[in-house]
């Protein structure tokens, strides 16, 4: 057992240290200390090796009480972590101890930028001011920092999308007039805060204000939104690059941000210590070429989610573009909110030799049925699964996240969460399978949308059910693939959609009431942040 103060100190100390909380999205977004990292129990091992790449950093596993610790715990000691423990008292041991609290997800950048903007005095313009300057045609243009599929959902009239750590690589060739006034604009307020200041704190002459509140206060004005907007930013000169360059080293520099070479990594591969190697270019070049070890991991959402892609507090982290720009910014942030950042430095286009999706080092299935006891479990071709959907006896279970079985599932397949097998999967079949006029469930086939999580899940389910348990090989994937249809709709949930925390800025038809009080939680994130005492951030 590791007790509050323990964790508490080593979090002060910018010791190694990942504090997971095992729940799903949903539960843990209503409650959680400010670094706890939200990895729910069943995606441990698809997930672990990536987020936790070393074996010996110090785990300290927590729940609110549900028993999904212990089982974690199990799980990750099961993968070859050898300092796993549990947190004492869980979530209420937390606050009884003194422990201060967040709601939402992604806390600790949100309260980072609610920082800066209380630090910097961040300039910013109403929803109103920036309408009507939009009808005035004055000399404005508007970037959205956003991710371009949330720009496409809703955006600002004539907004661009211009994803946060592009900002000051491609801002002057939007605005190559320096009196036009650039508004800088997300869903809320942190993206376009932080993206603001990034081009403040870049030098650039123009005007440049963030849109307050983000397309929050555009709604809350009764003001309307675009939808599926298409404008991108556009490829910037030689000279801009080279421009944009020596802004963003100069603000890298002040704030501490460090050099690495690849002698340098090499080393830092020996070191009990963890190391994460980001590449912040966008998704698409990294696709196309990308250096051997790397993740994606594109700038401006790294900043916005740096709990996700670094759950490790007190790792170093590396990161690495090929204009200079887009890591020197992003560092310079996660330098200010207290990690040890490095840009890789003296990197040519010959050594971006991986091309794809980097790959994932998933561990081998746990030992899955009585009919294969040690390694993969019994798998099946999206052909013979559809000869067995043909006839009764065959029932599926999607193991994958609620929203993508909701946007297309295998035909009569149930949703489930992993996480809640015990109790759902035994509801979903009770002893004899007494289920009035339904067939007789002779066989279970799992899937999920690549076929990575459900082999996990076998041997519980097999347990369980007392059933044979098959898996669908590549998962939902593969049965698209081999020409099969997906049916959409929430028509067989056996879990409750707990695994994914419906954030208020995200979609289009969140309630007036929660997006108003979404903003009033991160106003006030600064007091929160004192009596925490536990972040190390500073504002340059």
């Amino acid at each position: 057992m590791t007790r509050f103060a323990q964790v508490h100190q080593a979090l002060r100390q910018n010791e190694e240290i990942a504090l997971l909380d095992v729940r799903e999205e949903d539960p843990f977004a209503q409650c959680h200390p400010l670094f706890a990292a939200q990895m729910s129990l069943g995606r441990l091992e698809a997930d672990a090796w990536t987020r936790i790449p070393r074996l010996n950093t110090p785990v300290v596993v927590m729940d609110n009480g549900e028993g999904l610790a212990p089982i974690a715990a199990q799980r990750l000691q099961a993968l070859g972590y050898t300092q796993v423990s549990l947190l004492e008292g869980g979530l209420q041991g937390w606050i009884a101890d003194g422990g201060e609290v967040f709601k939402d997800v992604n806390v600790p950048s949100k309260a980072f930028g609610e920082l800066v903007e209380h630090e910097r005095h961040t300039p910013s313009l109403s929803a109103p001011e920036v309408k009507a300057l939009i009808e005035q045609k004055a000399n404005l243009v508007v970037l959205d920092a956003r991710r371009f599929d949330e720009y496409q959902t809703m955006s600002i009239p004539s907004g661009i999308s211009v994803p946060g750590a592009e900002l000051v690589l491609r801002a002057a060739a939007l605005a190559p007039d320096p009196n036009t006034h650039i508004v800088v604009n997300c869903a809320g307020r942190t993206r376009s805060i932080i993206g603001t200041q990034s081009l403040v704190n870049a030098g650039l002459p123009n005007r440049i204000t963030a849109l307050r509140n983000g397309t929050i206060g555009w709604t809350l004005a009764g003001q309307e939104l675009a939808r599926g907007a298409q404008e991108k930013f556009k490829p910037v000169t030689e000279a801009e690059r080279q421009q944009a360059a020596r802004r963003a080293r100069a603000v890298a520099d002040r704030a501490g941000v460090q050099r690495a070479n690849a002698a340098r990594l090499e080393g830092w591969k020996q070191e009990a210590r963890t190391t994460y190697c980001l590449d912040v270019r966008t998704p698409e070049e990294f696709l196309a070429a990308h250096l051997p070890g790397f993740r994606s991991a594109p700038g401006g959402q790294l900043v916005q989610e740096t709990d996700f892609s670094a759950p490790v507090r007190g790792a170093r982290i590396v990161l690495f573009d090929d204009d200079g720009v887009r890591a020197n910014m992003s560092a310079s942030w996660l330098a200010q909110m207290n990690w040890e950042v490095h840009v890789l430095d003296g990197v040519t286009q010959a050594q971006l030799t991986e091309t794809g999706p980097a790959p994932l080092p998933l561990p081998l299935p746990l030992p899955a049925t009585s009919a294969s006891p040690a390694g993969t479990p019994p798998s099946t071709e999206p052909q013979q699964l559809a000869e067995w959907l043909a006839a009764p006896g065959t029932l599926v279970l999607d193991l994958g996240t609620s929203a993508n079985y909701v946007k297309g599932h295998v035909p009569g397949a149930v949703w489930i969460l992993r996480s809640r097998l015990s109790q759902d999967l035994r509801a979903l079949l009770p002893a004899g399978q007494n289920r009035g006029s339904q067939p007789q469930v002779h066989r279970l086939v799992l899937t999920c949308e690549t076929g990575l999580v459900s082999p996990y899940a076998a041997q519980e389910v097999a347990q369980i059910s007392g059933l044979p348990v098959w898996v669908l090989t590549g998962g939902n994937a593969a049965w698209v693939q081999a020409g099969q249809h997906l049916v959409p709709g929430e028509t067989q949930l056996a879990s409750p959609r707990i695994d994914r925390y419906r954030r208020p800025y995200e979609g289009t038809d969140a309630p007036r009431e929660a997006m108003q009080a979404y903003l009033d939680w991160e106003f006030g994130l600064v007091d929160q942040l004192s009596r925490d005492a536990s972040h190390g951030f500073r504002v340059i």
